[in-house]
């Protein structure tokens, strides 16, 4: 026992009286933390292992498991909490980085929980979607700033080439080696059936899904992993992942742990090396760069995909975006500070970027400023949680939204945040057989549409409540919201009223 030694977070409870010691949670649990004593008859746990992934919980047939915070903190204060003096030992105790999965946990605020909706009051009454049309169809990608006619009068449709969603709604990159082979089965299962598309995120396409291309959008990150020729044909559109909500400024890693098997060969890299994206693109150091892959990326799938570039959301977002939109790129898409990650710096993911709220809101004006807003759609991501925070974004300027840690609520995810140790007990994020195992693609897949068809049921009630029967007139309509508890500049760069005005 070191002078670090730090008290367990959680304490496993165990009513005796109902366990039966059927060892249940012992197989369970990936993390090792419950074993059977077979001299005392009982089963024992190792609290100090345990990550409250509620597996064990959950499964127990008995109900005889509950998992609790232990309340043992180190003595703290207003400067130094528990929480901070016990991330100081563990570096004190490691001398390494500290590494931390899903998003950024602090009390910073969530505006979206101080944007309110407008309603319809009799002179704009609204419209009762059960009985009226409403739609939620979106198109992104290049789109004529003006309507123009032949010498005949007739309208001429020359369009880049679109994405059509069924509901302004994608799910976000996640590649195959941070989650599971399930897990990307169930994403694609779901995008195809919903008539949306999912990310591949920075890891290849197992051949397997190649099939789901339509509703698939394939990711070209500064690693180049797994990126050919056969590749960038399967997808519906092309992603240049420039960054990411979680880590702003920094690459990829996925351990070497999780490099194993198929994971291998999609990303083109030797089993049990660590996938290292670096910070930067080294071929792309301005936006004349950037644009040159954009049109490289486009001649390579001839020019009969969409182009996208996700960007973190940083302070200086508007002019990066302004940028972005006169290289060439079909789609913009700005991840917020509270995005998820399989695995990210502690310190990077909890004090770098800044929320998607504000850099959506100011990309959208600066754009529609400069006169270039159809040249690009916009998509915003980074902990959008609700059908509500989706048409919230779409009033502030969007397009659609990315999903993705509602994504993996939904096939079953705990949030416990240990993405990165390969230990899911949900069979999500993880590469190890027997976990994966546990999430079973049909069942995933159906409850992702499940949520995603509850999600498009509400946008239609949101939107008619408030006399709106398309997404197209919803989007950039600051004048159906207002704000609460917010700053006159808060309020300014939303471009929204407060409430009662």
């Amino acid at each position: 026992m070191g002078i670090d030694f730090i008290y367990p977070e959680f304490e496993v409870i165990r009513a005796e009286s109902r366990c039966i010691a059927c060892r249940v949670c012992e197989r369970q649990c990936a993390n090792e933390v419950h074993r059977f004593d077979p001299q005392l008859g009982l089963m024992l746990s190792d609290e100090s292992k345990c990550v409250n992934c509620q597996r064990c919980v959950s499964l127990c047939p008995t109900r005889a498991l509950k998992i609790v915070s232990s309340g043992c903190r180190l003595r703290e204060n207003a400067n130094w909490s528990h929480g901070t003096i016990q991330e100081l030992y563990k570096q004190a105790g490691s001398g390494g980085v500290l590494l931390s999965s899903m998003g950024n946990p602090k009390p910073f605020p969530v505006y979206w929980d101080k944007i309110l909706l407008n309603a319809s009051q009799v002179t704009n009454p609204s419209i009762d979607p059960l009985r009226e049309p409403m739609e939620t169809r979106v198109f992104l990608g290049k789109k004529p700033a003006l309507a123009e006619r032949d010498a005949q009068g007739r309208l001429t449709c020359r369009l880049e080439p679109q994405l059509e969603l069924s509901m302004p709604v994608m799910f976000s990159a996640m590649s195959y080696g941070s989650i599971s082979y399930n897990a990307h089965k169930s994403l694609a299962l779901a995008a195809r059936q919903l008539g949306i598309l999912y990310n591949t995120g920075e890891g290849g396409l197992h051949e397997d899904f190649y099939c789901y291309g339509e509703n698939t959008i394939v990711q070209v990150a500064s690693g180049r992993f797994g990126v050919h020729r056969a590749y960038l044909d399967a997808g519906a559109a092309v992603e240049i992942k420039m960054g990411q909500g979680a880590k702003p400024g920094i690459g990829g890693h996925l351990p070497g742990a999780k490099i194993v098997g198929d994971v291998s060969r999609t990303r083109m890299i030797p089993e049990g090396s660590d996938a290292i994206s670096p910070a930067p693109h080294h071929d792309i150091y301005s936006i004349e760069d950037l644009r040159q892959l954009v049109y490289s990326l486009k001649e390579a799938t001839e020019y009969k995909k969409p182009v996208i570039v996700k960007v973190a959301a940083v302070h200086n977002i508007a002019a990066i975006a302004s940028g972005i939109a006169r290289s060439g790129a079909d789609i913009i898409a700005i991840d917020g500070f509270r995005g998820g990650t399989g695995a990210a710096p502690t310190r990077i993911r909890n004090n770098v970027g800044i929320p998607i709220e504000l850099a959506l809101a100011a990309v959208d004006q600066r754009l529609r400023e400069e006169g270039i807003r159809s040249q690009v759609s916009l998509v915003a991501g980074g902990s959008i949680r609700s059908s509500a925070d989706v048409v919230k974004a779409i009033a502030l300027g969007a397009d659609a939204c990315y999903v993705a840690t509602a994504a993996l609520l939904a096939m079953g995810c705990h949030l416990c945040r240990t993405c990165h140790t390969g230990k899911c007990n949900w069979g999500i994020a993880t590469q190890r057989p027997d976990l994966v195992e546990r999430l079973n693609p049909e069942i995933g897949s159906r409850r992702l549409v499940n949520l995603m068809t509850a999600w498009q049921h509400e946008i239609k009630e949101l939107m008619g409540g408030m006399g709106i029967n398309s997404i197209e007139a919803l989007r950039g309509n600051r004048l159906m919201l207002r704000g609460v508890g917010l700053t006159d500049k808060e309020l300014e760069i939303l471009g929204i009223l407060h409430a009662g005005e």
